[in-house]
């Protein structure tokens, strides 16, 4: 699962996408993850707080100075990269897409919360499956309820933040208390050990479409394989 692959013009893939979400309190929440991890993280990562959509986040230049991690403000058609933290902008929706890139949206006025978790989340579980872990971390409200779910019922991993550590307690404790939908519930110092042994942890796709000749069975799906044909837990 930790293997890495290129794509056809040689940029890097990540074999598996964090979305770490929150909203009240989240600076600290997702400065204290991202410490932890070194600059030879395999994943990508994919940074969302809930912000004021008409001033510009300064998220990316402070989170830059906490983490060995590079960081940077994300851009419409951005890829994902390994060791690669992109940060949702103000006023702007972020998805994730099956071309490990990332799209961009206006965010307007709805829905309330901007940019919205349960969309990246969603789009998370739909693009990566398996290879999806979402983290909900300290914020008010329950944005990112609903994507954890997706990515629960993807097979991806589901991770919040203990509410002991957390500021709002709302978003992990509405993901905590929905259809038992999380995997792990821990304080916000030991989330970056689960992260980094997050390939281990993740449960392969049942079938994968292969872009070359049919494999044995008896073989492992590859980590860079996200399209998937039954991806049901």
């Amino acid at each position: 699962m930790d293997r890495q692959a290129t794509d056809a013009d040689g940029a890097m893939r990540a074999p598996w996408v964090v979305g770490l979400v929150a909203s009240i309190g989240g600076l600290d929440a997702i400065s204290q993850v991202l410490a932890t991890l070194p600059a030879s993280y395999p994943g990508a990562i994919v940074v969302l707080q809930h912000t004021t959509p008409t001033h510009p986040s300064q998220l990316a230049e402070i989170l830059s100075r906490r983490t060995a991690l590079k960081v940077t403000l994300a851009q419409d058609g951005d890829r994902l990269q390994p060791g690669l933290v992109l940060v949702a902008p103000a006023g702007r929706h972020i998805l994730v897409c099956p071309d490990q890139t990332v799209a961009l949206i206006n965010s307007g006025q709805m829905p309330p919360w901007r940019p919205s978790a349960d969309l990246l989340l969603t789009s998370m579980a739909l693009s990566c499956g398996a290879h999806a872990v979402a983290v909900i971390l300290s914020g008010a409200g329950h944005d990112g309820t609903a994507g954890a779910a997706a990515v629960k019922r993807l097979g991806g991993l589901v991770i919040a933040q203990d509410q002991a550590t957390s500021t709002e307690f709302g978003m992990p404790g509405s993901a905590i208390a929905f259809d038992k939908i999380v995997d792990h519930v821990v304080g916000v110092g030991g989330i970056g050990a689960i992260l980094a042994a997050v390939s281990g942890r993740l449960r392969p796709a049942r079938s994968y479409r292969r872009r070359q000749s049919q494999q044995s069975r008896a073989e492992q799906p590859d980590a860079e394989d996200w399209n998937q044909d039954d991806v049901s837990p």
